[in-house]
């Protein structure tokens, strides 16, 4: 019975075999097979191999007779589309193998025979400049490359150098041509343009990979300086800019680009060297050699209310005790001359600053915040108001003395009472920020003062002269210093004329109105304040309008409670402890 079904399983398994082997369509894909086979031993290629253009455009001519049919508009529309065109043109340069551009030859006598070899180099002209700038070498005549700016199209392409002889432009001899007679030539250019240049020597780059930042102490426009080599090439900044130096390789204009701008083209900016030259040709009389020195005003505030002029009273407001004679403003310029050799030639103007960014810590204290300004220009005034706008924020130091304590007085909130021993202890640890002496009594400014400011979690504001910043002016406070400035003395006129303010002890009278001697002392006070310790300014305010300056000055403040990361003078870190570097946010690579 097994022995049946096998043999029946096995016909029908025959048949449905048989039957499979006969269809027609089984055939037609053995024929396939075979023909595939033969193409591909015959190795296929394209039937038009170098010129799909040419084809596609004769197809479209013969096929400009159908254009009724609907099959013949859908070609139509896909030879007619700039992607389908630019594949047939890459398939024409791939089977042709024209990968590199076709260079113009080079014209004969165009290389001396000394010259080892000539380039030509191609750059496509964009609205940006192309980042470089040329010069006459004096001694062969010859059109070089004077400098090729970090981050231009000459320095992105990598084939110009400084130093590069240039023999032709978009075919056009340069041969005792000026380089003013060039700009033209590149002004005129459309798309790209073409440059015959003999190489200068390969030299090893001797530059250091370290790319300082600088803070600029000083405005600077280049559309303003008649010599610079060229003002598309330069970048204007303001005083207070954060500039990367790329190269100092040239003495007289360093490149640079803005510290977190996009653009990462460098421009020229005057180096520390030109721009020191320039203010010193500008300045009549170098500082400390006038054969006339005015007295400044230096008020003391010791027994005197703010209150008696403004009607209103806050407990330790008192302005830094500024010693009022004349022979003592003489001995404190030559100390502050003497302190300032130790960071900056005092004679030196302020141009550039080294700084370093700095990561803020959450939970960081405030930074200190210090005004600073001749007498009469509104310090106190602005100080005041700060306080008023926010006593929840801003706290002012309260002052020490060795006087006794009067009846109306409350200790901690007027003065902190002290010995004299105890006064003189704290100066010789150097405890004191600013201290002198009135009527036989001593009268200082204490750093525990600013501390339990600090701690009370407020930013404390300071008002000293900037010869005695140097007590603060580390990374433990990181200060940010505000230059108060007069405008100029007409505005002083206009604005002050009816303004009263508090007098020197040797003046009869306690409080008296500002006299022209008084203008011009305090303008010839702040720009000596500047000049010595310039370097030292986070920012400078103009006060012609108190009201103006008061809200530039908020404004400032509040920008900076919000930064994450600000920038700190490098000189800070070596004055600075081991200690206080490693709790500090310093951006890694710096230390």
């Amino acid at each position: 019975m097994s022995g049946t079904v096998s043999q029946t399983d096995q016909e029908e398994d025959y048949r449905f075999l048989h039957s499979t082997l006969m269809e027609k369509k089984l055939h037609l894909l053995f024929k396939i097979h075979e023909r595939l086979r033969r193409f591909v031993k015959r190795g296929p290629a394209p039937v038009v191999q170098e010129r799909a253009t040419s084809l596609a455009s004769h197809l479209f001519e013969d096929l400009s007779h159908h254009k009724w049919r609907e099959d013949v508009k859908e070609l139509f529309a896909l030879f007619s589309k700039p992607h389908f065109k630019s594949l047939l043109y890459i398939h024409d340069a791939v089977a042709q193998r024209d990968y590199e551009p076709t260079l113009p030859r080079v014209p004969d006598g165009i290389i001396d025979e000394d010259d080892d070899s000539v380039k030509i180099v191609s750059l496509v002209k964009t609205k940006e400049p192309l980042g470089a700038t040329i010069k006459r070498d004096q001694s062969t005549g010859a059109i070089v490359v004077a400098r090729v700016m970090r981050g231009g199209a000459a320095y992105k392409s990598g084939l110009i150098h400084e130093g590069d002889e240039l023999k032709e432009v978009n075919g056009v001899s340069l041969d005792r041509r000026k380089p003013k007679e060039i700009l033209p030539l590149l002004a005129r250019s459309r798309g790209d343009v073409t440059f015959t240049i003999v190489p200068a020597f390969s030299k090893q780059d001797v530059s250091v990979n370290k790319k300082p930042f600088v803070r600029a102490l000083f405005d600077y426009n280049p559309r303003e300086d008649p010599a610079v080599p060229c003002k598309d090439a330069a970048i204007a900044f303001k005083r207070g800019d954060i500039l990367q130096i790329v190269t100092m390789e040239d003495d007289t204009w360093w490149q640079a680009c803005r510290a977190g701008c996009r653009n990462t083209r460098a421009g020229l900016v005057p180096s520390q060297q030109l721009q020191e030259r320039r203010v010193a040709l500008q300045r009549p009389q170098t500082l400390f050699q006038r054969q006339q020195v005015k007295a400044a005003v230096f008020p003391v505030e010791e027994d005197v209310d703010y209150g008696a002029i403004t009607g209103i009273y806050i407990a330790g407001l008192r302005r830094s005790f500024r010693l009022g004679k004349k022979s003592n403003w003489v001995k404190e310029a030559t100390r502050s001359r003497r302190w300032s050799s130790g960071v900056r030639d005092s004679i030196c103007p302020p141009t550039y600053i080294e700084m370093i960014p700095y990561q803020k810590d959450p939970k960081e204290r405030h930074r200190l915040v210090v005004l600073v300004g001749p007498s009469g220009v509104g310090v106190n005034e602005l100080k005041r108001r700060l306080l008023i706008s926010d006593p929840d924020l801003y706290g002012i130091t309260v002052p020490y003395t060795t006087r006794e304590k009067r009846s109306q007085e409350t200790e901690g909130m007027d003065y902190h009472f002290v010995s004299v021993h105890k006064f003189e202890e704290d100066i010789l640890n150097r405890r004191f920020i600013d201290y002198g002496t009135h009527r036989g009594h001593y009268y200082g400014t204490s750093l525990d003062s600013v501390y339990r400011v600090i701690a009370e979690g407020k930013v404390c504001l300071l008002d000293v002269h900037p010869c005695k910043l140097k007590r603060v002016y580390t990374l433990e406070f990181q200060p940010f210093v505000v230059f108060v400035k007069p405008p100029h003395i007409e505005e002083l006129r206009l604005t002050r004329r009816r303004a009263k303010f508090i007098c020197a002890e040797e003046d009869p009278n306690q409080v008296r109105m500002f006299s022209e001697d008084d203008f011009e002392d305090m303008i010839q006070l702040a720009e000596t304040m500047e000049a010595q310790h310039g370097h030292m300014f986070d920012k400078v305010i103009v006060n012609g309008d108190l009201a103006t300056a008061f809200r530039e000055l908020k404004a400032d403040l509040q920008r900076l409670q919000e930064e994450d990361v600000r920038w700190i003078p490098v000189e800070w870190l070596c004055s600075s402890p081991t200690k206080v570097r490693r709790s500090c946010g310093l951006l890694a690579g710096w230390i």
